[in-house]
């Protein structure tokens, strides 16, 4: 039995992690150097991508992304409503609308029976779809693909959770998260399949889009002067461009990763395949352990990919436990098992109920209603997560 408290989820940061981020502190620039560029290109050769453009957070990944598709008011995108907030903000900064879908009431999952239902709203002008790799667990993105070329709609994952994760495809073999969308967008805090602090990495595989997204994290600065508009301030008279020149050609936002940021990160992703492997033995145990619980049901597992198991969610019957959620998950906390519900759908917010009005989402609501995520993270033992299961079901007994 564990002696110490075990969280949802908790990043892990070795020695190698300290002193490589303790080397740019002492020796390196803090920001906008050369550990940026380095980690860019490890990332995108990590999940397989021909680009991969580095950023803040994971928020800020998904709101590059849809500025990057030119969104604005007027124009809608489909958001599964279980997913964290910032899948449907980021469409909202843009001045553009979320049409809502439903999701599987077993994994939380946006399908493509949910999403062609939600492109069937009248008065919506479509532009993209965001599906959410819930869990760990991706979406099946070549039939959402199917659904969304009728609509010529593009297709952004939010890959917040799935770094790690690699697609089963015939086509594609067996490709990294991140390889079959438009724009794929990933978080590196520190729960996630990595840590950077605070992170986010968008994947594209176009040279043009990532040079924008570039151009868009950093207050839209144009430095090349191939690029100037105004060539009478930008260079001297004998045609030389001026060093101290540049140019803002549209409105955006700081959303710059730093060195350290980057360095940290480059030492974590070396460490990605134990980390996931870790996760998914883990998962395995929980599997072995609750596949016969008639109160608990393990999440079911999808066939389009190999999760990278970000959160452990079960599916628990509160009603036959005799007892609510809230003092599951009190009683479980006092054995020292902290517990996390995710999501409360979107939709149900206040904002976006005062902006769109009541909507049900059976498949939602029925997901929402029975689920807890249970602690998953690398450093956990074999005796964490009997523990963790013992406690489980002390509790529900």
């Amino acid at each position: 039995m564990t002696d110490r408290f075990l969280p949802y989820g908790r990043h892990q940061v070795d020695e190698d992690d300290i002193d490589a981020v303790v080397s740019v502190l002492r020796e390196g620039a803090l920001t906008c150097g050369p550990k940026v560029d380095e980690f860019e290109k490890a990332f995108a050769e990590a999940v397989g991508a021909k680009e991969a453009v580095v950023c803040s957070n994971g928020t800020t990944a998904l709101h590059l992304a849809a500025m990057a598709l030119d969104l604005s008011p007027g124009d809608a995108v489909i958001v599964p409503t279980v997913t964290f907030l910032s899948t449907a903000n980021a469409v909202r900064m843009t001045g553009a609308d979320v049409v809502f879908a439903d999701v599987c009431p077993d994994t939380g999952l946006l399908t493509p029976e949910s999403l062609a239902e939600a492109f069937l709203k009248k008065d919506v002008n479509v532009k993209a779809v965001f599906p959410v790799h819930l869990n760990g667990q991706c979406a099946d993105i070549q039939a959402i693909r199917e659904v969304t070329v009728n609509h010529d709609a593009a297709v952004v994952t939010d890959c917040c959770h799935a770094l790690g994760a690699e697609y089963v495809s015939e086509r594609s073999g067996r490709p990294g998260d991140g390889q079959l969308e438009d724009l794929a967008c990933f978080s590196l805090h520190p729960v996630k399949s990595i840590a950077m602090g605070e992170g986010g990495v968008v994947t594209t595989s176009r040279p043009e889009v990532a040079g924008r997204l570039r151009l868009l994290r950093g207050q839209g600065m144009v430095r090349d002067p191939a690029l100037w508009l105004d060539k009478e301030a930008g260079f001297s008279p004998n045609g030389e461009p001026n060093p101290w020149y540049y140019e803002m050609h549209e409105l955006s936002y700081n959303y710059r990763a730093t060195d350290m940021q980057c360095a940290l990160g480059l030492s974590q992703l070396k460490k990605l395949p134990a980390f996931v492997g870790r996760r998914r033995e883990i998962a395995d145990i929980y599997q072995g352990h609750l596949q016969s619980n008639n109160v608990v049901t393990p999440i079911p597992r999808t066939s389009t990919a190999n999760s990278a198991w970000h959160l452990y969610p079960v599916l628990i019957d509160f009603e036959a436990s005799g007892k609510c959620r809230e003092q599951v998950m009190r009683e479980l906390a006092d054995l020292g098992v902290g517990t996390q519900v995710h999501y409360v759908p979107v939709s149900s917010q206040p904002y976006y109920k005062d902006l769109y009005g009541d909507q049900v989402f059976a498949g939602a609501e029925e997901y929402y209603r029975r689920v807890l995520s249970l602690p998953i993270f690398p450093a956990m033992t074999d005796d964490d997560v009997a523990h963790v299961v013992d406690s489980l079901e002390r509790v529900l007994r």
